[in-house]
């Protein structure tokens, strides 16, 4: 047998051994591709109370999509996803700490009476307060006085472990932020012409 019959029956074998390779790993980088710092991941959930009562649930609805370590969602949250794969399913228990915090003292402000609509003199009732941007904040009333009302403007979670039943639905890589380009050289100056 010639050089080239052996070069050609030797470059059908490399072909042979290296494409199952290649086509088994493109499949599993597809299976591979977890909850990471990162992924824009959709997700459903259905929130409860350690109790079981329902809280929300999107279920039939929208995708929650958000951005894994972008603090877009609450922290205890964000750790029980991270790792997690399409369409794998898990409960995650997330405790006030790494929720949405303790009921702090601080956040029950006490106002006058007049100062307050008819519709938010009773005890349970949702206003909206402006924040410090502007940004409009809803607050609860927590007690009714005889000239004041005291209201509470922890958020309607605080203080509570909360129960995500949650399902990755979609998994989509970081989105890669391209470097800026480098500054083209000025030329330099050319002396003036003599005079």
């Amino acid at each position: 047998m010639g050089i080239k019959a052996w070069a050609l029956i030797l470059s059908l074998a490399i072909v042979e051994v290296v494409s199952p390779i290649a086509s088994t790993g493109a499949q599993s980088g597809k299976e591979d591709k977890a909850v990471k710092d990162g992924s824009v991941v959709s997700l459903q959930y259905t929130l409860s109370g350690v109790d079981g009562k329902l809280i929300e649930s999107n279920k039939g609805k929208e995708p929650l999509k958000f951005t894994q370590g972008q603090q877009q969602i609450i922290p205890g949250l964000e750790k029980g996803l991270a790792g997690m794969k399409v369409g794998e399913s898990k409960r995650v228990t997330v405790k006030p700490d790494e929720g949405y915090g303790p009921v702090r003292k601080e956040a029950f402000q006490e106002f006058p009476k007049e100062k307050i609509p008819p519709e938010g003199l009773k005890v349970g009732a949702v206003l909206t307060a402006r924040g410090p941007q502007g940004q409009a904040v809803p607050v609860r009333v927590h007690e009714i006085k005889e000239k004041s009302v005291v209201v509470d403007m922890n958020h309607p979670m605080a203080g509570k472990t909360l129960v995500f039943d949650v399902k990755v639905l979609d998994i989509q890589p970081p989105v890669a932020v391209q470097p800026p380009a480098p500054a083209k050289p000025v030329a330099p100056a050319k002396p003036a012409p003599p005079k």
